[in-house]
This record gives structure tokens, sequence and C-alpha cells, in this order.
């Protein structure tokens, strides 16, 4: 199995029950990509579920956070 590279951007944000990780890595290829994963706890076990975003969908993708991030502060 090839070794797995390390992150160049690696952050963890804790909220209540859930944790965050988001890492920016770089594929075989050279291309930069976003991952974010989520943690809970269910029962005796946790989950994680995670998305992964690419370098040509990053704008497109923070732009439509900002706008969500307004209609949740009520600006």
């Amino acid at each position: 199995m090839a070794e797995k590279k390390e992150a160049l951007f690696s952050r963890t944000v804790k909220s209540g029950p859930r944790t965050y990780f988001i890492d920016v890595r770089e594929s075989v290829k050279g291309n930069k990509y976003l991952t974010i994963a989520e943690t809970k706890k269910v029962e005796d076990k946790f989950e994680r579920s995670s998305i992964m975003i690419f370098d040509n969908a990053v704008g497109d993708i923070f732009a439509a956070l900002r706008d969500a991030g307004k209609v949740i502060k009520g600006e």
C-alpha cells in the first residue's frame, strides 16, 4: 500500500458532539484539493463522513458558503 502524504494544511474544529477536519492535500497528479470531514459519536461508535472539493470548484464553493453564512447571520 502507498504511504499517505502529509496534508499541506490541516485544522480541526470542535463543535459540541461533532468534530470537523479541514485538510488541503495534493493528488498524485499534483492537483490540490480540500477535504472536509465530520465525525460524531453515535451510540458507542464514531461515524465519519467527508467531501472532497477540487481546486477548480473552490472559489464557487467559498462564495456559496459566504452567502449562506450571511443568511444564517440575518445579514
